[in-house]
């Protein structure tokens, strides 16, 4: 060390715990200014440089990019920004792991026969699992109603599953079969089978799932408890949701009607098994709820 205070690269590194390739490689790139050379020209660095090295370790020990360090070093502001980022992306490459270990253990955990099965399901998967196949789905599924775009968003919203934080083996499977399910192509005419869009019916189906929406939150305790489909609150509100989206009254006349427009919707229907599946017990759908809420209306149409 010379007499002017400063420190040549060896007792750098040393004091800081770290490399003199190391202390060169932050030199070169910018992050760790020298203060001067010595008369047999090496390295100098001013005796604040071992605070700088040493916060330059600790943010490289935390995995951020050394463009992201480098900025973090020139403005306060860029560290927040620059954790919050780093945080962000641990969050995917957490995530993508946790779904791997539950595919590999749905792997682990079946014979043979259904280990092929279900590696051609997982298989097809992107890691993070992407849910735009579903949104797809639902948007070609609700084009005949031509919703406002507003409203489409909502309902697509509402109707698809984003994958578990912490997903099991079971669940894997079920949001497998459900991407596997909606990537496939649809039967001709299946986009025109919903009774309730029919033009020649004359509906308003934006207030139609403005309304469908509070009945199915309404429904949702009773589809929970496993309680029989019955008249309520929830089914009156279902049915006042479709009377105002017609311009009608709710009658019994209405509720016949009704009753025969909510035919069983197969596609839909199993749509909303594999997304129950998806989220898995303690958790209601709105395909539960409407199932629920038609079932009720069946039944009170039939009694009469």
């Amino acid at each position: 060390m010379e007499n002017d205070g400063t420190l040549g690269i060896g007792e750098l590194a040393g004091r800081a715990g770290v490399s003199v390739k190391t202390v060169r490689f932050y030199s070169d790139r910018g992050l760790l200014p020298e203060s001067g050379r010595s008369a047999g020209g090496h390295r100098r660095y001013a005796p604040e440089a071992l605070a700088r090295l040493r916060l330059i370790r600790s943010l490289r020990a935390l995995d951020l990019p050394v463009p992201e360090v480098a900025r973090a070093l020139e403005r306060e502001d860029a560290l927040e920004d620059a954790v919050a980022g780093h945080l962000r992306t641990l969050g995917s490459r957490l995530a993508a792991l946790r779904w791997q270990e539950a595919a590999l253990r749905l792997l682990q955990d079946c014979t043979a026969e259904e280990r092929a099965e279900r590696l051609e399901l997982v298989g097809a998967v992107p890691v993070p699992p992407s849910t735009d196949p579903m949104a797809r789905f639902w948007r070609r599924w609700l084009q005949p109603a031509r919703l406002p775009a507003p409203v489409l968003a909502r309902v697509v919203e509402l109707a698809v599953p984003q994958p578990p934080d912490e997903p099991g083996p079971a669940q894997v499977l079920a949001f497998a079969r459900l991407h596997a399910f909606t990537s496939a192509s649809c039967p001709p005419g299946a986009v025109h089978r919903l009774a309730a869009h029919r033009p020649d019916v004359g509906p308003r189906p934006a207030m139609l799932y403005e309304g469908l929406y509070e009945a199915y939150e309404l429904a949702a305790p009773d589809v929970l408890a496993g309680r029989a489909p019955g008249a309520g609150e929830a089914l009156d509100c279902f049915v006042t949701a479709h009377a105002r989206s017609f311009q009608a009254r709710d009658t019994p006349g209405f509720r016949r009607r009704l009753s025969g427009m909510l035919a069983v919707e197969p596609r839909v229907d199993r749509y909303w098994q594999l997304v129950g599946e998806v989220r898995g017990p303690g958790e209601t759908t709105p395909g539960a709820a409407h199932t629920w809420l038609r079932s009720a209306l069946e039944g009170q149409v039939t009694a009469r």
